[in-house]
């Protein structure tokens, strides 16, 4: 969703509305602070470029958004002459070689876009970086990552600089909670399914240098937390259709709970059963199924290669989603999941 535009506007901020893109954009204005248009939406819209006409000279800074989905317009814009720097996690097809483009790009399973400005920063904002690993269900990356110096540089971290975060056990627990309850916050069809406005939410905490105090005394936490555990409560009612040595697949009914906890949800039971990948359905307004993929913890490769095995599907190696499958295509779907994810 686009904010109106001003034809003065020349700095562009497009961000997955989740943790992971709240974080990256964050962290890059908490160092260089600026005005600039929001471009967000629900976890799953990820065309952001494609209605964005900017002026001629205008600059974007693009988090955690697909490239692959979005090459086309992507294309567009830099022969428009705009200068766009693009970080994501995500199978990014063809990156484009242009002078106006500054791509940072890493598909590891174990790297998420906030991980990945991080890494820019070299570990200036590290704490936020740590929330958004957690809300994308990193925990080994952000616990590893939290107990590393910032002020590395390059691409390696831990090699000097000052020390670790050193944060206690709770206080790490602390900065788990608000990633997820960020990245719960994404989930739905449409923004009317969200407890915020992605932009919204990300203005609430732009003032916060240090995530703890947004956790302790933002009233957006209390209203997540609550919401969370309501609509957890519900998930946990619903029994699967497969449960397997495998993987277990779940399907939830066509409700607003349902929609804003699907993805939390895939990630509670990927973390209960590390050994076992994870399949959670929703029913779309029209009939078809909206599918979050979750690869075994243990083995967190496969659900991107499995999602995009299907027209709407995408994602990245751990985690991946189909927007729209057919309910008859669902037999076939367990199949290819417990091909894909048999050791």
């Amino acid at each position: 969703m686009t904010e109106s535009l001003h034809p003065s506007t020349l700095f562009f901020d497009v961000f997955n509305g989740d943790a992971d893109g709240i974080c990256a954009l964050h962290q890059l204005r908490l160092k260089d602070p600026l005005h600039s248009t929001l471009i967000t939406g629900v976890k799953r819209h990820t065309r952001l470029l494609e209605s964005l006409e900017p002026p001629a000279g205008a600059q974007l800074t693009v988090l955690d958004v697909a490239m692959k989905e979005n090459g086309e317009d992507l294309r567009r814009l830099l022969r428009a002459g705009c200068r766009i720097r693009y970080f994501d996690h995500h199978f990014p097809g063809d990156i484009p070689e242009h002078p106006g483009l500054e791509a940072h790009i890493d598909t590891s399973p174990d790297v998420c876009t906030s991980l990945l400005v991080d890494r820019a920063l070299n570990g200036a904002f590290r704490a936020w970086a740590v929330t958004a690993a957690f809300g994308d269900n990193l925990h080994h990356a952000a616990i590893q990552v939290a107990a590393e110096p910032t002020g590395a540089t390059g691409g390696s971290r831990g090699t000097g600089g000052t020390a670790p975060l050193g944060l206690e056990p709770e206080r790490l627990d602390a900065l788990r909670e608000l990633g997820e309850l960020l990245n719960y916050n994404a989930y739905g069809d449409t923004l009317a399914d969200l407890h915020f406005h992605p932009a919204d939410l990300y203005r609430a905490l732009s003032p916060y240098a240090d995530p703890l105090d947004f956790f302790h005394s933002a009233p957006e936490t209390a209203t997540l937390r609550e919401g969370y555990r309501a609509d957890m409560a519900l998930a946990a009612q619903c029994q699967p259709l497969l449960d397997d040595g495998v993987g277990r697949v779940v399907l939830f009914p066509a409700a607003a709970w349902a929609r804003r906890v699907q993805g939390v949800f895939a990630n509670a039971m990927a973390n209960q059963h590390p050994g076992q990948a994870h399949a959670l359905g929703v029913e779309n307004p029209d009939g078809t199924l909206r599918l979050s993929i979750r690869a075994p913890l243990e083995r967190p490769r496969g659900a991107d290669a499995l999602a995009r095995s299907f027209p709407s599907g995408g994602g990245r190696a751990g985690a991946a989603g189909i927007n729209s499958l057919p309910p008859d295509d669902l037999t076939g779907f367990i199949d290819r999941f417990r091909l894909a994810f048999t050791p």
